[in-house]
């Protein structure tokens, strides 16, 4: 039976210090009616923006989740423990107020939320909350970290496996989400970090308002000038991390998550696919965004090398899902090969590259840039393609500068994956006729 939907019964204050950019900053929680999900609200900046806990907003930063509306718009960063409280304690919609870039740390852990919004109070609302229901595995993985999503008859359950040796023993920690498991064991686990890369973080500008009290620093011998809540609080705080991440869906998950050494760039990518299982699950199909008429518009491949059909979801800058039709009367059949037509895997990651560069079609047509293939790393094929195949190609950017794109690409046939890899793209301006790009 679907639960109701819950927001805090009155509005609350906080403060402190972002981590980061070690400014001082002042949040206020507040109700919001049932329905209007999590915003938070930049009251610093002029019209007061808003923005959504979605993960249409979700933007990359390191070791960190962030969220941004529109290019170069209002951004709010270091989100993840306040959205792990507001899931873990079920708190479906509220209103976050907050005059700075970034998220007040507290002591690292979600603590400082916890008893904001134990101080608030919670209310039942009158709307059922919306749910979805991991049917059949769902996977994310990117070099030597992997996130799955399997079927679970007990609701939520996160189990993590973390490895950061020779510095510290590997850990493994799972636990089946609840208010009381979080509060309890999940929400005063800390933030912390390897002694030997505070140098690097530094170097980044990162880490200001950084202490040993706030984060666990690590090195060689254990825990530096601090003593651990948990035997396995790394682990616990990464379980605390995907749980903040999972709450960008805006749906209660039936799933179990199995993370092996993810961070917030696979956990926002696990995000992006449950929400689109909810939305495909809701409505019908999608219509094609671009036919091969507009695709021909952005692309300067034409026949026989026009790999794209279709597209059918387009997010500027951040993803597209394309469609290539496989069909017997491709040219390459014709050797490759005639008694055993197989679609050549180099031509199946060109596919996945060309839906890769229609991401920047916006961007592309507004500045006259191409994007040009720069490297491919991690490509791998798990099964063939054959006449009567139907690829579908979904890439996602994961880091997008001004002229350099880095996405992560999957061909599939139904359920199975043909082949992945991740490519790097370099945006250079586009030719006059007759010119080669530069």
């Amino acid at each position: 039976m679907k639960r109701l939907q819950r927001t805090i019964k009155q509005a609350v204050q906080l403060g402190g210090v972002g981590v980061n950019t070690g400014e001082e900053v002042a949040v206020r929680m507040k109700p919001a009616p049932a329905g209007s999900g999590i915003r938070f609200v930049r009251t610093d900046l002029a019209g007061k923006p808003e923005i959504p806990v979605s993960p249409e907003f979700a933007t990359s930063r390191l070791r960190r989740t962030a969220l941004r509306k529109g290019e170069g718009g209002a951004e709010v960063q270091l989100i993840e423990h306040v959205l792990a409280t507001l899931y873990g304690m079920r708190i479906d919609n509220a209103v976050i107020e907050v005059d700075g870039v970034e998220m007040p740390v507290g002591d690292g852990s979600a603590n400082i939320y916890i008893e904001a919004i134990e101080e608030a109070g919670i209310a039942e609302q009158d709307k059922p909350r919306r749910e979805v229901v991991i049917s059949e595995p769902v996977s994310i993985s990117g070099k030597d970290a992997t996130l799955i999503a399997l079927p679970s008859e007990d609701g939520l359950r996160i189990s993590f496996t973390l490895d950061y040796r020779p510095t510290m023993p590997p850990q493994h920690s799972s636990w089946l989400i609840n208010p009381d498991v979080f509060r309890e064991e999940l929400g005063p686990a800390r933030s912390f970090c390897l002694e030997e890369e505070i140098d690097e973080l530094r170097s980044r500008n990162l880490g200001k308002g950084a202490s040993y009290q706030n984060t666990l620093v690590f090195g060689r011998e254990g825990v530096v000038e601090n003593t651990l809540r948990f035997d396995d609080e790394p682990c616990r705080h990464k379980i605390l991390d995907v749980l903040g991440d999972l709450c960008l869906t805006g749906v209660d998950i039936n799933a179990h998550i199995v993370g092996v050494k993810s961070g917030h760039a696979l956990n926002v990518r696990m995000a992006e696919k449950i929400r689109r299982i909810v939305l495909e699950r809701a409505g019908p199909p999608k219509a094609a965004v671009f036919d091969v008429r507009e695709i021909q518009k952005v692309l300067p491949h034409r026949y026989p090398f026009l790999l794209v059909d279709r597209l059918i979801e387009l997010v500027d800058d951040r993803r597209a899902v394309g469609i290539k039709n496989v069909s017997i009367n491709e040219e390459f059949f014709q050797g490759h090969w005639p008694e055993q037509p197989i679609m050549p895997g180099v031509l199946q990651v060109e596919a996945m590259a060309q839906v890769g560069g229609l991401i920047f079609a916006k961007r592309c047509r507004e500045t006259r840039k191409l994007a040009v293939l720069l490297s491919m790393d991690n490509v791998k094929f798990r099964r063939t393609v054959v006449p009567g195949d139907q690829l579908v190609l979904e890439t996602e950017a994961l880091r997008v500068r001004s002229r350099t794109a880095y996405v992560h690409a999957r061909a599939t046939v139904g359920a199975d994956i043909a082949c992945e890899a991740d490519i790097t793209y370099m945006l250079v301006d586009k030719p006059a006729e007759g010119e080669e790009p530069s």
